[in-house]
């Protein structure tokens, strides 16, 4: 099968989840949004649903176009890898994301000291909200793997390796690590608007503590896809919001 069909077929499998993991993610949103934010929002959109199904639309061509032009990128510089799990690899992830989430969960009690109303939305992650989970699987740990890992960072390293080392006859190591540190950055910088929706604005340590988890976070997801396959990425991105998520729904009844 030509390429190209192997994109289009791959990008058409995501196409339901970017529909119903950007309905999920849309719901979560709003429900960020104190009643006067809500109010204009929904002002501007016409209706509540008219909003949702906006951003649902937006999310599934997301998903569509970034998963066929991915797709092709990670053919192009050799990163595209059967689509299937295998060990030894499943099992490294599998610790690793499995330790890491939970890592993770410790902001509530380490940033959330210096960050009060940080500490106070952690409580509400005591309540089961399936909303919030679906989002954080299907558009979280899927949806922005493929437009984060699988395009943007595709894409730059193929930008690097035919900018900087041409002579080459596949993207060396560098050009794939500088790749994966740029996409790490605006994976982090793109967490920015939520951050300063939900605390109403942004401080220096707010912006310290978005960068450094979700760079983090986003650094080792690169590496995933670059050692193992987008699907790893994929799979340590859905274990790192079940991890965490599950402290919180336990540390916080």
């Amino acid at each position: 099968m030509k390429t190209w069909k192997k994109a289009l077929r791959f990008a058409l499998c995501l196409l339901p989840v970017g529909l119903i993991g950007g309905w999920f993610a849309a719901e979560m949103s709003l429900s960020s949004m104190d009643a006067s934010m809500l109010a204009e929002v929904v002002a501007q959109a016409g209706s509540l649903q008219t909003l949702k199904a906006v951003s649902t639309a937006q999310s599934a061509l997301y998903a569509v176009v970034c998963g066929f032009f991915g797709y092709l990128l990670a053919v192009k510089i050799g990163l595209m890898r059967p689509l299937r799990l295998q060990n030894p690899p499943l099992v490294r992830v599998l610790l690793l994301s499995l330790l890491c989430g939970a890592v993770f969960s410790l902001d509530a009690w380490t940033f959330g000291r210096w960050i009060p109303p940080l500490k106070a939305s952690y409580a509400a992650a005591g309540s089961f909200d399936a909303s919030v989970w679906i989002a954080s699987i299907l558009y979280g740990g899927v949806i922005e793997e493929v437009m984060i890992r699988l395009f943007l960072m595709s894409g730059l390293a193929l930008i690097g390796w035919k900018l900087f080392y041409k002579k080459e006859a596949a993207p060396p190591l560098q050009a794939l690590a500088a790749a994966n540190v740029l996409s790490a950055l605006a994976f982090a910088a793109a967490h920015l608007p939520a951050t300063a929706m939900t605390f109403g604005g942004l401080t220096p340590l707010l912006i310290f503590r978005c960068f450094l988890m979700n760079g983090a976070a986003g650094l080792l997801f690169g590496l995933f896809y670059r050692k193992y396959g987008i699907q790893y990425a994929i799979l340590a991105h859905i274990l790192f919001h079940l991890v965490s998520r599950t402290i919180w729904l336990i540390a916080f009844p």
